[in-house]
């Protein structure tokens, strides 16, 4: 987590306290919500590139030769909405796969669509058709779950990233 990002999370529980001091219940839920939210967009991106970046490392100790780099604060468009969050490039020769994750920071952003907490892509630099758009939502157990939203719709597990590595090292065929 950022530091900007822990400045956030503390302005938002001092401000949730404020309201429950001045009785204000409505906007106390509201910010307690938006906190419990953002708590499930950071466990859901950390794991989406985390697990990128593990299995990345798990096929270099194998004989591949991908290159990993990280950027936080990255903007990229989904629909009509703009997110912001992290990117994470995975490089091998001259192939290239692009994880991006994030929501959108402040109004003029527009939203996540379907009712979502988070948005990702995940991209294949000229190989347009294995791209793939991600959603992030609560699961009825409370936790975060990742959703295909352009394949056929289903959970996206380890196994649909290791698909991807798989393409991005030519070992799909």
């Amino acid at each position: 987590m950022s530091e900007l990002d822990e400045a956030w999370a503390v302005a938002l529980a001092e401000a949730e306290q404020r309201a429950r001091l001045a009785g204000r219940g409505d906007v106390a839920e509201y910010l307690a919500l938006r906190n419990s939210n953002d708590l499930l967009r950071t466990a859901g991106i950390d794991w989406l590139m985390t697990s990128f970046v593990t299995l990345a490392g798990d096929a270099n100790r194998t004989g591949a030769s991908i290159q990993v780099a990280n950027s936080d604060g990255h903007r990229f468009r989904t629909g009509t909405s703009t997110m912001v969050g992290r990117l994470v490039s995975l490089t091998n020769g001259v192939r290239q796969l692009l994880v991006e994750a994030g929501w959108p920071r402040v109004p003029r952003d527009g939203i996540v669509r379907g009712g979502g907490l988070a948005a990702a892509n995940v991209r294949h630099v000229g190989i347009r058709q294995a791209d793939e758009e991600l959603l992030l939502s609560r699961s009825s157990a409370g936790s975060p779950l990742w959703t295909s939203v352009t394949k056929k719709p289903h959970a996206f597990h380890e196994s649909d990233i290791r698909r991807h590595l798989a393409i991005l090292l030519d070992r799909h065929r």
